[in-house]
């Protein structure tokens, strides 16, 4: 599938020399920077729920002891060489 997309030229042009550098097409920088900026929200959207939650003492002690818990199967079927 193909779109045309309107985009600054300047920020083409730095699309294009970021492409150079990596010896790459322009799509596949395009599409690895879009993806870069997906997961940057994504965590910042997580850290800020952290944030949120961190506020409420009572939800935030309800999420420390459910992280215990979940500690318990980090070693879970793994010999003691594997550990």
């Amino acid at each position: 599938m193909s779109t045309t997309i309107r985009i600054n030229p300047s920020t083409l042009q730095v699309l294009k020399q970021v492409a150079l550098q990596a010896g790459e097409p322009v799509q596949t920088t395009l599409d690895k920077a879009v993806e870069a900026y997906r997961r940057q929200i994504f965590l910042q959207q997580a850290n800020d729920a952290f944030a949120e939650l961190k506020k409420k003492p009572e939800l935030w002690q309800e999420e420390l002891s459910e992280r215990q818990e979940w500690e318990i199967t980090y070693n879970d079927d793994l010999d003691e060489d594997e550990r």
